[in-house]
């Protein structure tokens, strides 16, 4: 599938992953990627939504430091890169240029109807904040990272969100698990699993945490829950 230009809100231009289905249409979702830029596994990803019937795009969120990464979580250099980009990383930016794909992908030649997102890592942390700061029609959030520091933002949510939570997190202790888990259970438009005895990234295809068991349940979770929102 070909990579796409999108215009930044605020000047500039950065690219996108599409993937189609094929029958050509269907509702839209916006990708949004780990540490590790657009790479294999996140097309991939894009490549199995597309497969479920969705049109797919997949941004390039690391192109203000350096566009078309692509690296693995295979080597410690790679890891040291990951999070350089994550350090230098603009989570403001990251949501307008998440919009900007967002309003793109609404307006595609195929996308019938509704768009929803779904974001693993840092991606699961945007998915979250594009459900408080964003119109996305549903939003899936992956294992998000620093959830507890954006709570206050909870009141925003209208549209229905989903979250998958590693119960041994190494990145989100169980305190901040415990604090978004109360916070949300309020809110009857979300809906919260969490997955015991999982590590980040339990649902990455080859990683060092990935749990082939829990993959599935979070995984059919997530295609039920984006065909009974974007389908409707």
């Amino acid at each position: 599938m070909p990579d796409i230009t999108i215009e930044a809100a605020d000047g500039g231009s950065f690219t996108g992953y599409l993937a189609r289905p094929q029958s050509g249409s269907g509702p839209g979702v916006v990708v949004i990627q780990e540490i590790f830029g657009v790479n294999a596994g996140i097309r991939d990803l894009a490549d199995g939504l597309a497969a479920q019937g969705y049109v797919v795009l997949a941004p390039d969120l690391f192109w203000r430091q350096e566009p078309g990464v692509q690296i693995t979580d295979k080597t410690e250099a790679e890891w040291a890169r990951a999070f350089e980009l994550l350090q230098g990383f603009d989570i403001d930016k990251g949501i307008l240029d998440l919009k900007a794909t967002l309003a793109l992908l609404r307006t595609m030649d195929g996308v019938t109807g509704k768009v929803g997102t779904v974001g693993y890592c840092l991606g699961g942390k945007l998915a979250f904040l594009m459900a408080t700061r964003s119109d996305v029609d549903a939003a899936v959030s992956y294992y998000g990272v620093g959830l507890a520091d954006n709570l206050g933002e909870i009141g925003s949510i209208t549209k229905p969100l989903m979250l998958h939570i590693a119960e041994k997190d190494q990145f989100v202790p169980p305190a901040a698990q415990s604090k978004i888990r109360d916070a949300l259970a309020p809110l009857p438009q979300v809906e919260t699993h969490s997955y015991a005895a999982c590590d980040h990234a339990f649902a990455r295809v080859g990683g060092a945490h990935f749990d082939a068991a829990a993959a599935t349940l979070a995984n059919q979770r997530t295609a039920d829950f984006l065909a009974l929102h974007l389908r409707a």
